[in-house]
């Protein structure tokens, strides 16, 4: 026996699984019933759950990105074609 589900979430969430669901060739409602189905197999949440944290090389990037921003004798670029020509590319 179907039973209807309501759930609320984000207009732009729905909005955007629908689009990515409708390209799979799935409706939001097949698409959610897959879910459930596949957690009561593996009796989990059925993917990874966790905070994301950047690998060593991402941090060194975003640290020296944070330090370049706030370092005023930092070279400064006005277009794309400037920062090539410096990179001399």
């Amino acid at each position: 026996m179907d039973t209807n589900l309501n759930i609320r979430t984000d207009s732009e969430v729905k909005a955007a699984a629908e689009k990515l669901f409708s390209e799979l060739g799935l409706t939001l409602s097949s698409a959610v019933n897959i879910f459930l189905r596949q957690a009561i197999r593996e009796n989990a949440i059925p993917f990874e759950i966790r905070l994301h944290v950047p690998n060593e090389v991402t941090m060194a990037a975003i640290e020296e990105g944070e330090r370049l921003a706030h370092d005023e004798n930092a070279p400064r670029y006005q277009s794309m074609e400037d920062l090539k020509a410096a990179l001399e590319l």
